[in-house]
């Protein structure tokens, strides 16, 4: 039985923030671009979450939402090196250490340098040295697989540990809303609630091939995942191949207008999740898929590397126009960078776009 930890640190850039500048503690902290600009937050202090501030939102909403709140530059340079102190924390203990972001990772602790045998009392070690040495606060998930993992460490945040043992995972997962379930994005949560799948123990009455029909391939994932079943290793020397985003809309769509501005807001969460793994590329591919569900896509490749969003924001519109036949309606809209630089990369993407929505 394997042990994993899943560190996830609290409010990461915000925390930072508020660490250099003591004198946001306690204040709603939003971390992004201007509530002026067309820019999209990146973090989020605890105090400016209890509004409805979250990751990924614009800036413009966040401050409607939040009319107190404090926004600050991001400051990715200053993330990247505190993150490079935790990551040697981490390999103080283990070296099955998988990154997922600057801000996450898993840790297989089956053995470890310490020889101890209670993941629990590890992650409690993590816990105390990251705050002894960054001042930062994290929360823990333990569990036998990373899936579980994953879910827990969420569940008992800020600075909490939260345990998934192998005795207690089915209850925990047949009464787990569906939309806690890690992979499960808001379109296929609303997708599985017109289905009747609310919680888990509703997902667990469906065989896999039913899953597969209405879900894809992932089907046979949330088949697995519901009963506790994930047999993926932490693997610390990942290569990703590329780094994409994508949306399904509510609605098919061939309004030019619409379709540029999904472009926009593509770009700004791309942005957002390059500039968090610290991941550059030198290629951008676009993908459509039409209402009849035809895919199709184009990519670009530079000899430079694209790590200016207003470049990649006009190679993505030239592409996309391209591409599109200006008649027929859209389902999907998707971009991506690849041809990654191998120096910068943290994470394993086994398709090139990764299976989450926005």
């Amino acid at each position: 039985m394997k042990k994993i930890i899943h560190v996830d640190m609290d409010a990461f850039y915000a925390s930072v923030e508020i660490r250099e500048n003591p004198s946001l503690l306690g204040k709603p902290v939003v971390v992004g671009g201007s509530p002026n600009s067309r820019g999209v937050v990146c973090a989020a202090s605890y105090e400016a979450r209890k509004y409805g501030v979250r990751s990924a939102i614009p800036c413009s909403l966040a401050k409607r939402l939040c009319p107190e709140a404090i926004f600050v530059y991001p400051n990715f340079p200053l993330y990247s090196s505190i993150s490079q102190e935790i990551r040697a924390i981490f390999h103080s203990v283990t070296d099955l250490v998988e990154p997922l972001s600057l801000d996450e990772a898993y840790l297989d602790v089956t053995c470890n340098h310490f020889q101890e045998s209670i993941a629990t009392k590890l992650a409690e070690q993590i816990q105390r040295t990251i705050f002894q040495e960054t001042n930062l606060t994290a929360s823990c998930g333990v569990s036998y697989n990373k899936f579980l993992a994953k879910i827990a460490s969420d569940w008992r945040k800020p600075n909490g540990i939260f345990v998934i043992r192998p005795k207690d995972a089915p209850k925990f997962l047949l009464e787990l809303p569906i939309g806690k379930f890690y992979g499960v994005g808001k379109v296929t949560e609303t997708k599985m609630k017109s289905l009747g799948i609310h919680k888990g123990k509703d997902l667990y009455l469906w065989n896999r091939d039913d899953l597969v029909f209405h879900f894809g391939k992932v089907g046979a994932f949330y088949y697995d995942i519901v009963r506790g079943v994930d047999n993926r290793n932490v693997n610390p020397t990942r290569e990703r191949k590329s780094l994409g985003i994508e949306d399904t809309f509510s609605q098919d769509s061939k309004d030019a207008n619409f379709l540029e501005t999904k472009i926009e807001s593509l770009v700004d969460g791309l942005e957002q999740r390059r500039l968090k793994r610290d991941i550059r590329g030198r290629s951008l591919t676009v993908k459509i898929k039409y209402s009849n569900f035809t895919v199709k896509s184009m990519t670009r490749t530079y000899t430079s590397w694209l790590e200016q969003k207003e470049e990649i924001t006009s190679i993505a519109k030239d592409l996309f126009f391209q591409v599109w036949d200006h008649a027929t309606s859209l389902r999907l809209l998707g971009i991506a960078l690849g041809n990654l630089d191998r120096d910068n990369q943290d994470e394993d993407s086994p398709s090139l776009f990764d299976q989450m929505e926005v």
